[in-house]
């Protein structure tokens, strides 16, 4: 019988480290902490990076649909379509979230990254690194074919970091992004062999229980809780 939360909900105990970075999902404590950073900006109130325009609006409408947002993600979890959004920590501090999102993944093996950071935070080189975390996480241990990812053609920053990563361009789309504005996204794909990893070691926590969960292994011995 599952003793705590992290038992009950596989997520919970689920870690990802690379040196400085920690990613683990993003629990109902975290949130404070990122309403925080969001409420201090994400982005320059001039410039809007996301698809999804969810950091417009006054601060309780920013605050309630981050909240609704985890708490629907998290509700919806199964192994047919899935999105897995971690808290970012760095030297265990919280700087923002890193999330993949996939459907079908059993057959596909693809998901498409997302992520944010609190403004003082950018520049230092974190997001580079929860990005090569989590698409290090993909392929060694919940066997990934491709990582996927988007950006504005003016999100500079956000590119910089995909060719850091290690992502090849893989196309263009015309979106609508906020009303009334076309903009013009760039799609990216990174594999196992493309990814730049850096010096650090991926170190995994609760890996077992989440490949359960997700469908890909079955019968796992309930002492595992570690990197299979």
């Amino acid at each position: 019988m599952p003793q705590n939360l992290d038992e009950l909900w596989p997520p919970f105990g689920l870690t990802i480290a690379l040196g400085p970075v920690t990613l683990s999902p993003v629990r109902d404590d975290d949130l404070p902490a990122l309403a925080a950073l969001v409420h201090d900006g994400v982005h320059s109130p001039a410039d809007m990076p996301f698809s999804f325009p969810w950091t417009t609006g006054s601060p309780g409408e920013v605050r309630l649909r981050l909240l609704q947002y985890h708490w629907a993600k998290r509700a919806a979890l199964s192994p047919a379509a899935w999105t897995l959004e971690t808290t970012v920590r760095f030297n265990g501090e919280i700087v923002g979230c890193q999330s993949i999102s996939t459907t079908d993944y059993l057959v596909t093996r693809t998901g498409e990254t997302g992520s944010w950071l609190g403004m003082k935070h950018h520049g230092r080189g974190i997001g580079t690194l929860m990005r090569q975390a989590l698409c290090a996480f993909m392929f060694d241990h919940l066997g990934a074919a491709e990582v996927t990812s988007a950006a504005f053609l003016d999100n500079a920053p956000s590119l910089a970091v995909s060719r850091k990563v290690g992502y090849t361009e893989n196309g263009v789309a015309r979106l609508k992004r906020r009303d009334g504005e076309m903009a013009v996204i760039q799609r990216l794909v990174v594999t196992a062999e493309t990814l730049n990893r850096p010096e650090f070691e991926l170190r995994g926590r609760g890996v077992g229980p989440m490949q359960e969960l997700l469908g890909l292994i079955h019968n796992r011995d309930p002492a595992e809780s570690g990197v299979d």
